[in-house]
């Protein structure tokens, strides 16, 4: 009989194949449409302005941040219209307080024309960030100057570093939850194979992991080049940082994890008989302690260095940080460790499935209370959630919980249904009985060795006995050593076959574990991509850091010099298709007679009326205005007034009030300079 393996088929309908396949499915699309890590500090500020015209050379270069960074003498480099460096290379560190601000000297008597600033950083929760801008001397000029045409943090780097964080997080979640499971709903689970695999592997993982991402560390964050992996002095450098710091107590932490596994597999594993008990009583108990702080620890080296480290309430937010990763390990990790038990070994209790029930309701309410605390402290307002590309990620993360909860409740009510397994005294369960009209696989019998009286005669072959009644037809002649040895292997696989073959009887013989099995796999289904949404979700800039980053651009100083001021306001007056872009143009945009056009259009950019639409102009810094404006309207959506005077040069606010209904109005502004 030759084996042959089962068609591509049959191997596809399985359903652990096919949770896998649809998961890599949803995985690989996830990732696929996600850009390199989005900047979590981010550029508030600049002196010069983006595209600011001074008729002097100023004597440095400044930038605020909206968090703390990491920079270097070459991570502000300002390029003339050559390309040549034009800073002394001199970082000069200006925060004061709250603000974030550094900068460097530039060279005296350098040219007219137009300079790039380039400038790279790594935020204060070990995200690389990088960008550049422009500013003019005299006037605007062609320039020379090659930035780099990847991304800081992307390519193929950034794309490995990317695979190594949900790595991590997959392995901590296993480890974790898997142990949590055995512990504190299933002892005797700690002797199952099945069991040992989860947990084993999700220690693995996590190692593997960490260990690659501090090696990728020194690309990632600087030059993207994935031989920059193996550089000792880069390496060296970024054990010196925070997230370097948070990678080695990783490790260490995975030796206590080691060990931890080793006693819970072992020496916890073997206490089963009834004298015994009272001491695996203790063991338990010291092993959820001394679980529940390695757990901890390593759930800390994620707050210590990501966005629970930085911003508001970093005090309160890393504690509640470490009990949102735990809620999420002993949820996610307990349903993935039930998930293989019920398909590896299908004799789990009732009562164990009753108690990893309960762990998973106060895991979930743990989810819910940190993740509310989380979501204020990162998104900050209702405005920020749905126009974000965090608060749309963190919607997407809601989601998929509310359809996890309600699967469990699903498997809660199969759970109900679970035919109870009374346990021996030795623990074991016993096992439904096989029925006795369903008949045994067919199996080739092969009789025992003969054993050889005389070493130099060797007998006549020996024909196998017939076996117990059964469809063998022929008896089987012991073959020559080669032979033997295949049909050794087939006697093996059929076998392995038989306790297959048994154990789906098992499993099938409760309909209450077979409608579980289904449903805690779609729940394991969701779970993954869950989890991979939540790592995406890390590396994408916070709802709170992005208004106030896009606030600041709306009032930040636009220079101009003897051009037409040319801006853009979003503007929502909060009523009825209140949503809409103020465009205003005021030109020559100089002190003097000017000319103001102003215009509105709708999210579509189509041209939208409004009953009625004022300007003013401010200079605080002389105390001047505001001055009022009030525009002609000309057609829908187009405002303008002729000699609009601006007495003297300074940054002027310019503020527009758009008002859709007569009671739903708003005012917007930007400050732009006039010379």
């Amino acid at each position: 009989m030759t084996a042959t393996a089962p068609p591509l088929r049959t191997i596809a309908s399985r359903p652990l194949t096919r949770l896998l396949l649809v998961t890599v499915a949803l995985l690989g699309a996830l990732f696929a449409g996600a850009v390199p890590a989005s900047a979590h500090a981010a550029l508030t500020g600049s002196d010069p302005k983006d595209g600011a015209v001074v008729a002097t050379a100023p004597a440095q270069v400044t930038l605020t941040f909206s968090e703390g960074v990491a920079l270097d003498a070459n991570s502000i480099r300002v390029l003339d219209p050559t390309g040549k460096r034009s800073d002394t290379a001199e970082l000069i560190n200006l925060c004061s307080g709250n603000i974030v601000k550094y900068g460097v000297r530039l060279r005296t008597g350098i040219p007219n024309g137009t300079y790039t600033v380039a400038w790279q950083a790594i935020s204060a929760d070990s995200h690389p960030v990088s960008g550049a801008f422009t500013f003019s001397i005299g006037a605007p000029s062609a320039t020379a100057a090659v930035l780099p045409s990847q991304e800081v943090g992307g390519g193929l780097v950034g794309a490995l570093y990317g695979i190594a964080r949900y790595a991590a997080y997959a392995g901590f979640v296993l480890l974790t939850g898997g142990a949590a499971f055995v512990l504190a709903c299933w002892r005797r689970g700690a002797g199952v194979s099945a069991v040992q695999r989860v947990v084993v592997g999700g220690w693995l993982t996590m190692t593997v992991a960490t260990l690659a991402m501090l090696l990728l560390r020194t690309p990632y964050t600087g030059s993207g080049k994935l031989s920059d992996a193996f550089d000792l002095n880069g390496l060296r450098a970024v054990l010196q940082t925070k997230p370097g710091a948070a990678l080695i107590s990783r490790l260490l932490l995975l030796g206590a994890a080691a060990l931890f596994v080793s006693v819970l597999f072992g020496a916890y594993a073997r206490r089963d008989d009834e004298h015994e008990k009272a001491e695996k009583q203790d063991l338990t108990f010291g092993l959820a302690l001394g679980g529940t702080v390695v757990a901890a620890g390593l759930a800390a080296t994620w707050a210590l260095a990501e966005h629970a480290s930085t911003g508001l309430q970093p005090g309160i937010a890393m504690p509640v940080d470490v009990l949102h990763l735990l809620a999420v390990a002993a949820w996610l990790g307990g349903l993935t460790t039930l998930l293989v038990v019920l398909y590896r070994a299908p004799d789990i209790e009732r009562a164990a499935v009753l108690r990893f029930s309960r762990l998973a309701f106060w895991s979930v309410a743990v989810l819910a209370a940190t993740g509310l605390y989380q979501s204020w402290r990162q998104v900050g307002t209702w405005s920020a959630l749905v126009d974000t590309t965090y608060g749309q990620l963190l919607l997407v993360k809601v989601g998929l919980v509310a359809v996890l909860v309600a699967t469990a409740s699903f498997s809660r009510r199969w759970t109900a249904r679970l035919s109870e397994h009374a346990a021996t005294d030795d623990g074991a369960a016993v096992i439904v009985e096989q029925r006795a009209s369903e008949p045994e696989p067919e199996l080739v019998t092969v009789p025992e060795p003969v054993t050889v009286a005389d070493p130099v005669t060797a007998p006549e072959p020996v024909t196998a006995p017939d076996p117990v009644p059964g469809p063998v037809p022929q008896p089987v002649t012991l073959p020559a050593d080669g032979e033997g040895a295949k049909r050794a292997a087939q006697l093996a696989r059929q076998q392995a076959a038989m306790s297959t073959a048994r154990e789906k009887r098992v499993r099938d013989a409760d309909p209450g574990r077979s409608g579980l099995r289904r449903t805690v796999l779609v729940e394991a289904g969701v779970a993954v991509v869950l989890l991979a949404v939540t790592t995406v979700l890390t590396s994408t800039e916070p709802g709170r850091t992005q208004e106030a980053v896009d606030r600041a651009k709306a009032g930040s100083q636009v220079a101009v010099a003897d051009r037409p001021v040319d801006i853009r306001l979003p503007f929502d007056t909060g009523g009825q298709n209140g949503k809409g872009t103020v465009e205003l143009t005021l030109d020559p945009g100089r002190t003097g007679a000017n000319d103001l056009h102003v215009y509105l259009v709708d999210p579509s950019g189509k041209p939208k009326d409004a009953p009625e639409v004022k300007v003013a102009f401010t200079l605080a810094a002389k105390s001047v205005g505001p001055l009022p404006v009030v525009p002609d309207h000309v057609v829908a959506g187009h405002w303008s007034a002729s000699g609009v005077q601006i007495p003297m040069a300074g940054d002027w606010q310019i503020s527009v009030t758009v008002r859709t209904s007569e009671i739903d109005e708003t005012t917007v502004d930007k400050n732009v300079k006039i010379g």
